[in-house]
């Protein structure tokens, strides 16, 4: 296959096993910051897929909960094939996000309601799910162990 200019593009979806994280890419901006792109891949590619409503609601809770364990997040954002988000961190190493990530999910199975869940702050305030947020965090949490292992 020709190599296309978006990294998870050029990643054959047939071959990853999830739940994992990975590092989909890293870059160094001109002042030598460093910017790492993360892959938290949820579901199995093409075999699940989470739901909006908890798609949404995970993007709410990571958002707000990982910037309490790190000055280092730019960006959670949802991959539109609703397997998985993507984390932009300003540094950092691998070990260092695995914690943060598996501190901020905890935070999730502890949240008694997803910020930000309401007209004012947020464009559909009303797609979301606590309880399936909490279901697929306590699922990737389950799988630890296994995070690092990305190929089948």
């Amino acid at each position: 296959m020709e190599k296309m200019n978006v990294e998870s593009f050029n990643l054959d979806h047939r071959t990853v096993a999830a739940p994992y994280v990975r590092v989909a890419d890293t870059k160094e901006l001109p002042g030598g910051d460093v910017l790492v792109k993360y892959d938290v891949r949820f579901c199995q590619p093409n075999a699940d897929h989470l739901e909006m409503p908890v798609v949404h609601s995970l993007e709410h809770l990571m958002a707000e909960h990982m910037r309490s364990h790190t000055d280092a997040v730019v960006d959670i954002s949802p991959m539109g094939c609703q397997t998985g988000f993507y984390a932009l961190l300003a540094g950092g190493t691998y070990e260092e996000f695995l914690d943060t990530l598996e501190a901020t999910l905890a935070d999730v199975l502890e949240a008694t309601e997803v910020p930000a869940a309401n007209e004012v702050q947020c464009g559909w305030g009303a797609s979301h799910s606590l309880e399936g947020a909490q279901r697929a965090a306590a699922e990737f949490l389950a799988h630890r162990a296994e995070w690092t292992q990305v190929l089948a």
